[in-house]
């Protein structure tokens, strides 16, 4: 880069940073938020961008791991999507696996699904679920103990962050208000934007799925998640990480590593509105 450019971005950027290294300043020394009044912004903020998520898309890549006892990679496999919104609900359709374009057997399947899953989507209100079960996170925390709020910085923006553990003596209802009560985790808030950036979530215990009968989450399974704002200040998601082990219907030991990454945000296309419209045309790699 020439040296003149250099000035240039410089004289522009430096005041930027100190007036965000001021303001940052103010905010630290400000008292910190009630947290569950928090959690409250946040899904208010949450449901004011519901409708502008609408006209989003974007692509996902997930990439899977079976994992040895001794922690040995032994299968791999990938899928890619091209996820949009219907009705503040997320719909994935499938267009790669393990790096290849779907046969045409599957992808009229996936079509079918996809389409299906739209009319679905645009019947159901968008806080509740469209495919298992579903519990909101300021909910969660009312059968969670709050700890240790505290400011931080997050990928340079200002967060609110606390942890939380589930109260095991909290009456649950669902297999979701169950499990939380295993769990344990921290989660950051953007102070500005009010939104989730980033959450961290374990399981403290194991966690038996119908007695144990058909499945048991084991101790030390966990997840992460990612937000950030991609397209003028819209929040989306970024990412996810979970490692899972657990053991299903009582003889199979599952041992995964899961990681998603999500990019490529953009308006939806015509193929994309199709899909709304439920006439979902097929992908041409």
């Amino acid at each position: 880069m020439h040296s003149g450019r250099i000035t240039t971005l410089t004289g522009i950027l430096l005041p930027l940073v100190l007036a965000s290294t001021a303001s940052c300043q103010q905010k630290t020394n400000a008292p910190l938020p009630d947290i569950r009044q928090l959690m409250s912004e946040v899904q208010a903020h949450q449901k004011q961008l519901e409708q502008v998520r609408e006209n989003y898309t974007y692509s996902s890549l997930q990439t899977t791991q079976d994992v040895d006892q001794n922690g040995t990679v032994t299968k791999t496999e990938s899928e890619e999507g091209e996820d949009f919104f219907v009705n503040g609900h997320v719909i994935e359709r499938r267009v790669k696996k393990n790096g290849r374009p779907l046969e045409v057997h599957d992808e009229q399947k996936e079509t079918e699904r996809v389409t299906k899953l739209v009319e679905k989507a645009q019947n159901t209100p968008p806080d509740q679920p469209l495919e298992g079960p579903m519990v909101s996170i300021s909910h969660v925390l009312e059968i969670m103990d709050v700890r240790n709020p505290r400011r931080d910085q997050f990928h340079g923006r200002s967060t609110i962050v606390f942890d939380f553990i589930g109260r095991k003596d909290a009456k649950t209802h669902g297999i979701v208000e169950d499990a939380s009560k295993k769990l344990q985790g921290t989660i950051w808030i953007d102070e500005s934007d009010r939104q989730v950036a980033h959450m961290e979530v374990s399981f403290d215990d194991n966690f038996k799925v119908a007695g144990g009968l058909f499945a048991s989450i084991q101790k030390g399974s966990h997840f992460r998640f990612d937000q950030s704002p991609v397209n003028d200040g819209l929040w989306l998601p970024t990412g996810a990480e979970a490692t899972v082990q657990a053991r299903i219907l009582m003889v199979k030991k599952l041992r995964q590593h899961f990681v998603e990454r999500d990019y490529d945000y953009k308006r939806f296309s015509v193929e994309t509105q199709q899909a709304k419209d439920e006439k979902v045309t097929p992908h041409k790699p």
